[in-house]
């Protein structure tokens, strides 16, 4: 693996929290476009004519490609510069927007949003490494608390932006704004990403496991294909089958990755303290999340027939509450703060559980329920990428941003398909949300670990 020399200008320090703001810009960008899409899609469906099957590969392509090359895309960081693939990501991020704000078609729109989904690949996993090598100690804890806020701020942030954009109709362009939206932004982030973030060049040889880059993203794949249209093609036979393979090939990755010199994917990085539990943990939790967001939000539009505006707002107590407690959670006394995440998935347990028993109870506890549910997502997922990653090694940062930008990826995707499916195959929302309680409860297992190896730290 590449040894990276790290520039570090004196007055890094003096830049660091608009240096994060930029890094965190692109996070929050790639997350969006991930559930601003689901908003639209009546929009996008019914102004080019098309089926449920080609929405499906609008949403699924970005998913899709996005999952497949992430771990490629975090070695491609640390072999040719973390800034510098931050930046192309950046710019290739911004073309396809710019191309899914513009195309003509529903398949030219599939092809964009794919090529969206890879460069979204090569830009996000640079954003932990360079964290976890330009921050240290408390302002390192800071950076990833804020990095974990993003995670959910920017999916939640896609339900608002979406529905107001859709609400406002800017001169008449109906969807396209969701994804013209980026190209600013992105030109932004072009612009200041060279002045902003520190250069970081390789001195050793540079050599990329095209063995294990094949391996691992024709299991990510065939893991993820499936997940993203079965429920559209009725479950058809071939999407098991391409989940098995998937999973046996995941096993020859790590068979293969373990005999080479130079891994794509250096797996020693899981037996750093904490990590593992830490992924387990975050794993639980944002398959919870992401399936609550799916579900709730179709319950919304296509149960009680709200608007994509008022559903969008209806998120409010959720972001606002997840918000606060996201960032004010480290006011907490210090010998707390191993109990924060599983305090935290607690709070979403009941918030699940809430959400159920509103539909029982003409939807009184509805704003209850998204109160607690917002602020078990503060008290749990803004500490828990700081309490996973605390021990990584700067030589390991590369390879435990890959497991966990695709980690996250994963169970977002597993979220939507496990509880979309119970949701769409006739069960109430009820019965999802004790399903979706279930998942945070394995959860708070999970932190309980992460916690014990915190607090022998």
């Amino acid at each position: 693996m590449a040894t990276v020399m790290i520039d570090r200008p004196a007055d890094v320090g003096a830049r660091r929290g608009v240096m994060l703001a930029v890094l965190l810009l692109g996070q929050f960008m790639a997350l969006l476009d991930t559930s601003v899409v689901n908003v639209a899609m009546p929009t996008i469906g019914a102004g080019f004519h098309a089926s449920g099957a080609w929405l499906q590969l609008v949403v699924g392509g970005y998913m899709v490609a996005y999952a497949m090359t992430l771990i490629t895309g975090a070695r491609l960081g640390d072999l040719y510069g973390r800034r510098r693939m931050y930046l192309i990501g950046v710019v290739l991020f911004t073309l396809a927007s710019l191309a899914c704000g513009l195309a003509p078609a529903i398949l030219p729109l599939a092809l964009f949003r794919f090529a969206q989904g890879m460069a979204a690949a090569v830009m996000v996993p640079q954003i932990i490494s360079v964290i976890q090598t330009h921050f240290t100690g408390p302002a390192r804890a800071k950076a990833l608390s804020a990095y974990g806020v993003t995670l959910s701020a920017g999916q939640v942030a896609g339900l608002v932006v979406g529905g107001l954009l859709l609400a406002a109709n800017l001169f008449g362009s109906q969807w396209r704004p969701i994804f013209l939206i980026n190209v600013p932004v992105g030109i932004l982030l072009a612009v200041l990403v060279p002045r902003l973030v520190p250069a970081d060049r390789p001195t050793a040889a540079r050599r990329l496991d095209l063995t294990g880059l094949a391996i691992s993203t024709c299991a990510v794949l065939l893991l993820v294909l499936p997940m993203v249209i079965g429920h559209e093609l009725g479950w058809p036979r071939w999407t098991f089958v391409c989940f098995v393979a998937g999973l046996v090939l995941a096993v020859v990755f790590v068979r293969v990755e373990r005999r080479v010199d130079d891994p794509l994917l250096n797996l020693d990085v899981l037996r750093t303290r904490g990590l593992g539990a830490g992924i387990a943990t975050l794993a639980c939790t944002l398959l919870a999340v992401a399936g609550f967001m799916f579900s709730f939000t179709l319950h919304l539009q296509n149960g009680l027939g709200q608007s994509a505006l008022r559903s969008g707002l209806t998120w409010l107590p959720f972001a606002v509450t997840f918000g606060l407690v996201g960032f004010c959670w480290r006011s907490l006394p210090s010998p707390l703060h191993y109990l924060v995440v599983p305090t935290g998935l607690a709070l979403c347990v009941l918030g699940y559980v809430g959400i159920g028993l509103a539909q029982l109870s003409a939807g009184s506890l509805v704003w209850p329920a998204l109160v607690l549910a917002g602020a078990g997502m503060g008290l749990s997922a803004s500490p828990l990428v700081t309490q996973a990653l605390v021990h990584v090694p700067l030589s390991r940062a590369a390879d435990a941003s890959g497991i966990l930008t695709t980690t996250i990826q994963l169970a977002q995707v597993g979220g939507v398909t496990i509880f979309g499916t119970l949701f769409l195959s006739g069960d109430s929302l009820t019965t999802t949300s004790w399903f979706l309680a279930l998942a945070a409860a394995i959860g708070i297992v999970a932190g309980g670990f992460l916690a014990r190896s915190v607090r022998q730290a």
